[in-house]
């Protein structure tokens, strides 16, 4: 047994039983989730040292008070953004209550008058809030800024005599004030307003059916964190009214407007959707969507899912051609990191330095854009891929010290899973990945690129023909695409062994790296196509010379073993072709 002076630090979730009660499996399974991804890593980053959980709470000891506080401040901040999207009935919240005194150590478990005193004070905090002992808030008051409020004496249960105690003001704490972060989104990201859609069919029984369609698609636009969504409420004020569009986006504050309309016909309807910008009143993208009626629920999500994942790149698109009118030196934050997108992805040395560059202007034009922060892992971590670096232990550092500030700064961006799965595949760290990856597709499921990369890490993991469907479900929901799901495509079907697939989707590229020229060498090489494998091989040494196949299959991410051994097979078969290409073709298959 051993008695020292403690801080600590007593968790509780409120409404637990109901909860519970409601969905069982589904509350544990977001607890879970909290654990893992927030409460364990805060605890763990400001040294504390969890002593005992329950099903609803945990007791926490740290050696230093303003350890403790701080550990509860980011808690606390960062639910409150994790919860801002989900119904109130159904957010998972905490009570935190901290205490400093001597607490007995027994086998793994704490005592003491410390302890019991923690656990009341965490009773009387507010949902969501924090509630501290007068010892805790002299500690802490020149230590932290923080606005501390005096509530005065209170009588505890089983406490003899009365504690006086603080409430810790997290509106206080550290944090862009919400009207200047507003400000902040309407300059750095392009802002766009959804219209309520025209019923056009003179059958008042359709009316629901457009009002339903138009505010799925501004719930499913405002998953897009790289986009600013006017409101449902603001949006159909002008709902049956006949408006000026320019008068509307300027009194809204929106760049971007989208409209359309519904039309019944028989047993068919059909809904056109169109893109305007509104500061020329061009028109950007228009489609439209036919569709038997049979299920209007299933045909509103249908429509509502190609809608949501096509518009953002359509509007990403347009702000990409004014970036071409404009120098560096007069974009905002959100500006400079679409620049820095559009370098990345095309995949050079010398794009990629623009691209750090460009992105390190983002974030010091707004430090607090999660989103950049994201996005500058991504880019150096495709340096860290490419040896582009010169020390790649200090840049993966950086990708990993990055992935932690945007998670901190936004818990609820798809994008910073996405690019957190993406960089812990390139590490092969699978299982992590997949955490990551499930959490980016709960955010947002109609998002393109992550759809795609579901496929790709099913591919990874031995399941390729479930990634096949991925990624065409992906191509569906975005038919202007990426021209690297194509790629995507042609390594699931080639780990799915279905060759001439690949070789089509592959072929869709309008130019290829050696690696596809690889890809299409084994798949000609299990076809049994001597000439077409041969001319793959000669790409692939065109283009990298040094080329080996250890290096090669050391830069997949396969969790089979199997699958290794397949790639390699394909191109020792594809090296052991003799003809016009036999000395490079010897020289891979002895390689």
């Amino acid at each position: 047994m051993e008695q020292r002076l403690a801080a600590v630090m007593a968790a509780d979730m409120s409404g637990y039983s109901r909860l519970m009660e409601a969905d069982e499996a589904g509350t544990i399974a977001r607890l879970r989730t909290h654990r893992i991804e927030l409460i364990d890593p805060a605890i763990s980053k400001n040294k504390g040292r969890i002593i005992k959980t329950t099903g609803d709470g945990m007791l926490v000891e740290f050696q230093s008070v303003t350890d403790a506080v701080r550990c509860a401040v980011e808690i606390q901040q960062r639910m409150k953004r994790r919860n801002a999207d989900v119904p109130q009935d159904r957010r998972i919240e905490f009570r935190i209550g901290i205490n400093i005194g001597d607490i007995i150590f027994e086998d793994d478990d704490i005592f003491g008058d410390g302890v019991n005193i923690a656990a009341r004070v965490e009773q009387l905090a507010d949902v969501g809030g924090i509630c501290i002992t007068a010892a805790v808030a002299t500690q802490i008051a020149d230590r932290l800024d923080l606005v501390i409020e005096d509530l005065g004496e209170k009588r505890l249960k089983n406490i003899s005599r009365p504690v006086q105690l603080f409430r810790v003001g997290l509106e206080g704490a550290p944090s862009p004030p919400e009207d200047a972060d507003t400000v902040k989104r309407t300059v750095s990201k392009p802002s766009i307003v959804v219209l309520p859609f025209t019923n056009m069919s003179g059958d008042p029984d359709q009316e629901f059916f457009a009002d339903g369609l138009t505010e799925d698609i501004i719930t499913e636009l405002s998953r897009r964190h790289e986009l600013f969504v006017i409101s449902r409420n603001s949006s159909f004020v002008y709902k049956s009214k006949a408006v000026n569009l320019r008068d509307v986006a300027e009194k809204l504050g929106a760049q971007f407007l989208v409209e359309g309309s519904v039309r019944k016909s028989g047993d068919r309807v059909r809904v056109t959707v169109q893109l305007i910008d509104a500061t020329n009143d061009a028109h950007i993208w228009a489609d439209k969507y036919d569709r038997k009626l049979d299920d209007i629920f299933a045909i509103q999500d249908e429509v509502t899912a190609a809608i949501a994942a096509t518009l953002p790149g359509r509007v990403e698109a347009a702000q990409r051609d004014q970036l071409e009118r404009t120098k560096p030196a007069n974009m905002a934050a959100y500006e400079c990191a679409l620049a820095a997108k559009v370098l990345h992805h095309r995949g050079t040395v010398s794009d990629n330095e623009q691209a750090q560059a460009l992105i390190e202007r983002a974030l010091e034009l707004d430090p607090g854009y999660a989103h950049a922060h994201a996005w500058r892992a991504c880019i150096l971590g495709q340096a860290w891929v490419h040896c582009w670096c010169e020390n790649k232990e200090a840049t993966w550092n950086e990708v990993i010290a990055e992935l932690d500030r945007a998670l901190a700064l936004d818990d609820n961006d798809a994008d910073v899973h996405r690019i957190l799965a993406a960089v812990n595949v390139n590490n092969n760290a699978l299982t992590t990945a997949r955490y990551h990856q499930e959490r980016a597709l709960s955010l947002n499921p109609n998002y393109d690129l992550v759809v795609v990369q579901q496929g790709e890490l099913l591919t990874w993991l031995g399941r390729a023909e479930e990634g096949i469907e991925w990624i065409r479900k992906a191509m569906r929901l975005n038919p202007h695409h990426p021209e690297r799901f194509w790629s995507h495509l042609g390594k699931a079907h080639f780990a799915a062994r279905q060759y001439g697939e690949a070789v089509e989707a592959f072929m869709h590229l309008s130019a290829m790296d050696h690696l596809q020229h690889a890809f299409l060498a084994a798949c000609y090489g299990w076809l049994g196509d001597d000439i077409a494998a041969q001319a793959h091989l000669e790409k692939v040494r065109a283009l990298a010379p040094e080329f080996e196949i250890d290096s090669f299959l050391a830069s997949m991410h396969y969790a089979q073993e199997s699958d290794f051994q397949h790639l390699r097979e394909g191109l020792v078969k594809a090296g052991k072709s003799r003809g016009d290409l036999s000395s490079t073709t010897d020289d891979i298959a002895a390689q």
